[in-house]
């Protein structure tokens, strides 16, 4: 596609920033909903920390040359279910947040070491245009369900068995997120140069400003059905009077607490930690070849070879480990960063990392993370429609050179499409009350492999096996 910032290009201090603040917005609702799920003293301000510190830690193993952020891991969620549960005290559980990361990063630098000495072009022929353009789609489409759930909810509610339920219209909700969604098209298609690298902003600002007018009438006049914002986050920073944590907060980081957990460590608890991140990690390695190959087909560029796989894995593997020391999650390439760069055309690298320095620095800034928090689901489903659409349309395009009158293609797109769509995932029950989930974009890229193969015996398409024909 035709970037307005290549990978290399430097925009000025001014534009960086605001580049640095949308892709922020971007990553934000996911990276901060993961510690929010998982709860036990985990913090959203902690987590941005460890999304900051882990991209810039990718970057450096990377060398500035692949323009993605790293952001909490729901892959991950039952993982860390795991190191709380049977009662453990808050913390050795962040103990067992830290060294369930180090088991994870530790599968990747094992892996980055196998693709050092054999070269990547085994996985080009293990997984072709054929298999890995569905994948990449099924990315995106299995987070359509997400999105538009987001879209018809606000923020305000009772919360009952820690799941929110919102007062607010499902009708008055999407007027906020199909204002939001519109506004981006429309800055995205028919704004200036400027306008299209930023048209998340503006969005995000236009439906929060719909919906706090809405939340406004619905407070004077006791309208329920109106409230879409919770202004809980901006009370909490007054709730005990003003002070310096009014407008300055030193985030929770886990390392700080799990220093205490250290005496209570035994190994029946480090086989559990082990069991529980171990088999996760192979399963995200695949959702890392998937978003790497279609960040290449973004910026016309092979990741996989320059700066390879053995670095993007390393930086993924060890930026999760820092991420994780510092907010408990273990992080992963995010593939909302990705849509970003694909609808924005700024693949600016530089941008990502001032991203992740504003990521650490606004994680201390008490009334800017609450406006953060403040932001209504309905709002961020308005964005993420786009985002999730552009990577299903990324993985789509990666299909253009493949034939799909041939009957192998057909059927190999077939099961993948169908699998993932339909929600394939396979859960496994350990020993303890442990649970791996091998996800729908897992099963349907294995199962896509495994199609691949049986029919592998049938005449090759011209170019296919070719890996600058993937990413195309």
């Amino acid at each position: 596609m035709n970037l307005i910032y290549n990978v290399k290009d430097k925009p000025n201090f001014g534009q960086c920033l605001v580049f640095a603040f949308q892709q922020l917005l971007a990553i934000m609702a996911a990276t901060i909903a993961v510690p929010a799920i998982v709860g036990n003293g985990m913090t959203a301000s902690a987590a941005l920390v460890g999304a900051g510190i882990g991209t810039i830690v990718y970057q450096l193993f990377t060398k500035f040359r692949s323009p993605v952020f790293l952001g909490s891991s729901f892959a991950f969620l039952s993982s860390m279910f795991a190191a709380f549960a049977g009662g453990i005290s808050m913390s050795l559980g962040f103990l067992g947040l830290i060294m369930g990361a180090c088991f994870a990063g530790l599968v990747y630098v094992v892996i980055a070491i196998i693709v050092k000495i054999s070269g990547v072009k085994w996985i080009s022929k293990l997984m072709p245009a054929v298999v890995i353009g569905p994948t990449v789609a099924i990315i995106g489409l299995s987070l359509a369900g997400n999105a538009v759930g987001d879209m018809m909810k606000g923020d305000v509610g009772p919360i009952v068995e820690g799941v929110l339920q919102p007062v607010a219209s499902p009708f008055i909700a999407l007027v906020c997120a199909l204002i939001t969604l519109f506004v981006v098209i429309i800055c995205s298609t028919y704004g200036s140069k400027k306008i299209r690298l930023i048209p998340f902003i503006i969005g995000i600002l236009a439906g929060y400003a719909v919906a706090l007018v809405f939340t406004l009438i619905g407070n004077a006049k006791e309208i329920d059905a109106l409230k879409i914002i919770d202004f809980t986050p901006f009370r909490n920073l007054v709730a005990d009077g003003v002070s310096v944590k009014t407008f300055i907060a030193l985030p929770q980081f886990t390392f700080l607490e799990a220093i205490k957990g250290v005496g209570e460590l035994n190994f029946a608890y480090v086989g559990r930690i082990a069991v529980a991140y171990i088999p996760v990690a192979f399963v995200v390695f695949a959702e890392h070849i998937a978003d790497h190959k279609n960040l290449s087909s973004i910026i016309d560029k092979d990741l996989l070879t320059d700066p390879g796989l053995s670095n993007t894995l390393l930086g993924d593997g060890i930026g999760s480990f820092a991420g994780a020391v510092f907010g408990g999650c273990p992080n992963t390439t995010y593939g909302e960063s990705i849509g970003c760069v694909a609808i924005t055309g700024n693949a600016s690298v530089i941008s990502i990392t001032y991203a992740a320095i504003l990521a650490v620095i606004v994680a201390f800034i008490s009334p800017f993370v609450a406006f953060l928090d403040s932001i209504p689901a309905c709002v961020m489903g308005g964005v993420c429609m786009t985002l999730y659409g552009f990577i299903a349309v990324s993985g789509l395009k990666m299909l253009q050179p493949v034939d799909l009158n041939e009957n192998r293609n057909l059927f190999v797109v077939s099961v993948i499409l169908i699998a993932g769509v339909g929600g394939l995932a396979l859960n496994f029950a350990l020993k303890g009350g442990q649970t791996i989930t091998v996800t729908e974009v897992a099963c349907a890229l294995i199962l896509g492999i495994i199609t691949n193969l049986v029919l592998s015996g049938k005449k090759e398409v011209p170019g296919e096996e070719e890996p600058q024909q993937i990413i195309k």
